[in-house]
């Protein structure tokens, strides 16, 4: 099996401005190469810098996540099979 490059600091970061940025704000989903995933909901819980986020759950509970963790981000679970 071929392993995966990860991500880059810099398209991490780039990515995330792009789904933070977009107009109107759709939630989108974050992948994580563990298998864990989790959906950001609104643009101001997100903070990010050099490959590393925050987001601020609901009921204010913090993941951090960087570049080197996330296998993918979706923008669109229509016709997506559930986890």
């Amino acid at each position: 099996m071929r392993a995966v490059p990860a991500m880059t600091a810099d398209h991490f970061d780039q990515t995330l401005a792009a789904f933070q940025q977009r107009s109107p704000f759709r939630p989108f989903t974050v992948v994580l190469g563990s298998g864990a995933r989790f959906e950001i909901d609104h643009p101001g819980a997100l903070i990010f810098r050099d490959g590393v986020a925050v987001f601020l759950g609901p009921g204010g509970v913090p993941v951090i996540f960087d570049h080197e963790g996330v296998e993918q981000f979706v923008a669109d679970l229509a016709g997506q099979p559930p986890p």
